[in-house]
């Protein structure tokens, strides 16, 4: 198996498999405790004896913290270096996923999932920070590895969650991590030391800009996650959303006039870059808000148990790394423009067959269509995704990295609401179907109108960049 060229210094040295397997099971650990416990709730309510709306804390929890952390994660990685916060982070996840596995009360629990989120927030950016590193995405390319972090875990978390709720108890939910996380971090002493941008002790922390942007996320990923689980209706969703939204369009504004912002934005000042951005997010919706919607059609509307949904959802996972590989591929070859426009019209015409699912639908006809939109999601991220990181240097993927991670989560968390707020209150499995149609055209909409956004982009020099 062939290395990832990485900067030391200098010098570029290659990370062999074991190296770069410790610097994804973080990532991938991180991206799917966002969603595997979703699944869990009400088994966690019923055997800790507490009601649903305190267990949704464990989700809601891991989240809010998880977005105060990711505020914090740039000014970690520029004052500590990279590969010592990511490894500090790894020991801690690992650490208190073992914590939430003994916990014998909600409260303790809930607090464990909020550090679980601290620890688990940086692990997603600095690790593809590393792994973008050097002939990375500024050489034009991005590891088909780095790209199954972003895609194929949170499209298997629901997946996971059932199936490890089928063969024991909710407590698998984090036992799993540890094994696992345990072998992620041994790996991690293959990994050279020096990889990643290293300490700078003069690196300046800017509390205004950090609380600004810290409680912007946190109030943001709260209100979406609320009008998620409770509808639009409730006042505490629909007030937190819009704070948290204005906080973050306060920050945005204010960040570029400030000495030592938390997360530079000098990436995506120019307007390119920014349509570039913006056309990532929208992938993400259209790409998991079926993560969400999938689960509750084949489950609640269809009939079929967690199980068999899990199975019938994991080889969009998979195709996304295949496509994920071929829009690496084809974008030596075909102009940015074209491969993006016409990975979203792809994206767009296969999210079309959505709507032509009802109840008796079977389950590998659902599996082929989510197939379909996966192998067109590869085409178009991993060309976006190099163009916005292309220009960067090692000092500033951290901060590149983070970026898309905070876009992609409150992006994502917020077209899943909708997308929600659509679905909800069916009284008959046909009105559940006529609302999940409804969702579908929302889908389509967005990759179509995507698809013209991707006619604006342009490229400029060597590297394929926005």
């Amino acid at each position: 198996m062939t290395g990832v060229d990485v900067e030391v210094g200098a010098e570029r040295v290659s990370l062999g498999a074991v190296a770069r397997f410790g610097l994804l099971v973080g990532p991938v650990l991180s991206m799917l405790d966002s969603s595997v416990v979703n699944v869990a709730v009400p088994v966690i309510a019923d055997d800790l004896g507490a009601g649903l709306h305190e267990v949704q804390w464990v989700v809601s929890g891991y989240l809010m913290a998880l977005g105060l952390s990711l505020a914090a994660t740039s000014f970690l990685a520029r004052r500590f270096g990279t590969l010592r916060v990511y490894t500090v982070s790894a020991v801690a996840f690992v650490l208190v996923s073992a914590g939430c596995a003994l916990a014998s009360d909600v409260g303790v629990l809930i607090a464990l999932r909020a550090a679980q989120g601290l620890a688990g927030a940086p692990l997603v950016p600095l690790a593809l920070s590393i792994l973008l590193g050097g002939a990375g995405a500024r050489g034009g390319t991005i590891p088909v590895s780095a790209a199954l972090v972003l895609f194929l875990a949170p499209a298997l978390g629901p997946s996971l969650g059932g199936l490890l709720l089928a063969g024991g108890d909710w407590e698998w939910i984090f036992l799993v991590n540890v094994p696992v996380g345990v072998l992620g971090v041994a790996a991690l002493v293959r990994v050279p030391r020096g990889v990643g941008s290293p300490p700078d002790p003069g690196a300046r922390f800017d509390p205004a800009a950090f609380a600004v942007l810290a409680v912007g996320l946190v109030l943001a990923l709260f209100g979406a996650f609320e009008a998620t689980a409770s509808g639009w209706g409730s006042v505490d969703a629909a007030g937190s959303l819009v704070a948290g939204l204005l906080l973050l369009v306060v920050y945005v504004l204010w960040a570029p006039r400030r000495a030592h912002p938390p997360v530079d934005l000098a990436m995506v000042r120019t307007r390119p870059a920014a349509l570039g951005l913006g056309l990532q997010v929208v992938c993400s919706v259209v790409a998991f808000g079926t993560v969400f919607l999938m689960p509750v059609f084949t489950e609640s509307v269809q009939g079929h148990t967690a199980v068999q949904t899990g199975v019938a959802l994991l080889p969009q996972g998979v195709l996304m790394g295949v496509g994920t590989w071929a829009g690496q591929r084809l974008a030596a070859r075909v102009p940015l423009r074209t491969l993006v426009t016409g990975g979203f019209v792809g994206l767009a015409g296969a999210s079309l067959l959505l709507l032509t699912l009802d109840l008796s639908t079977p389950l590998w006809v659902v599996a082929t269509i989510l197939s379909g939109r996966a192998l067109a999601v590869g085409l178009v991220t991993t060309p976006l995704l190099v163009a916005l990181l292309a220009p960067l240097a090692e000092h500033q993927l951290a901060d590149g990295n983070t970026l898309f991670s905070i876009v992609q989560r409150v992006g994502g968390s917020v077209g899943v609401s909708v997308l929600a707020a659509v679905v909800a209150g069916a009284t008959t499995p046909a009105v559940a179907v006529d609302r999940f149609h409804v969702a579908g055209g929302v889908l389509v909409a967005l990759a179509a109108l995507a698809a013209v956004g991707s006619l604006f982009l342009r490229e400029v020099g060597p590297t394929r960049r926005l």
